[in-house]
């Protein structure tokens, strides 16, 4: 499995929509979102994990650059 940051992400993203949108691409194992402590905002990126380094591979080659709920995403290989 890889890891696969995931990054110009909106303050409200909703982990369910994000792993929606993310899944018709690629195959998602586990979502981790980074919060702000404080107001649980996201900070703007998330960790994705998935199934195999071909689907983590082939997110990054289709998702960077893509735009998501009116923001330009930039997504790598973690």
């Amino acid at each position: 499995m890889m890891k696969v940051f995931v990054g110009g992400l909106p303050p409200d993203v909703d982990e369910l929509d994000l792993v929606g949108f993310v899944s018709t691409y690629a195959e998602v194992s586990t979502i981790k979102v980074v919060r702000d402590r404080a107001t649980k905002k996201c900070k703007g990126y998330a960790f994705l994990q998935m199934s195999s380094d071909k689907m983590a591979e082939k997110a990054v080659s289709e998702l960077d650059g893509k735009r998501y709920k009116g923001n330009t995403l930039t997504v790598n290989i973690s």
